[in-house]
């Protein structure tokens, strides 16, 4: 996620956030941020989410993830990422894209597979 610029601001057992700064490079046709964009860095971010709890230990697999775009994406971006449940094996998190001026311009749900890593 470095190449995208992308900025972690906080990580912990169940949550998750980070800025993207505006990136000409990560742009549509229209200068707005391109939606797989958004897609990539809210898949990361709900899955650092869910394996916020042992980072070192832990890996997901995505499973499925479901994205809604709700306005343009413009200049920089806030990606929150939360747990909704989590099981041994499986975890369930939702995460929202929101720009600096506090509009929700994507929101999205996933089902990670928790996998131990080191075994």
């Amino acid at each position: 996620m470095s190449y995208l610029g992308l900025q972690a601001e906080h990580i912990e057992e169940g949550y998750a956030r980070a800025r993207l700064p505006m990136n000409a490079d990560l742009v549509n046709s229209r200068a707005d941020t391109h939606g797989g964009t958004l897609m990539s860095v809210l898949d990361f971010i709900m899955s650092a989410a869910a394996r916020g709890h042992d980072p070192l230990n832990i890996g997901v697999a995505t499973i499925e993830m479901s994205t809604h775009f709700l306005d343009i994406a413009r200049g920089d971006l806030i990606f929150e990422g939360r747990v909704l449940k989590k099981g041994r094996s499986t975890a369930f998190s939702e995460g929202t894209v929101t720009d600096t001026h506090g509009t929700r311009v994507c929101v999205s749900r996933a089902t990670f597979r928790l996998i131990q890593l080191n075994k």
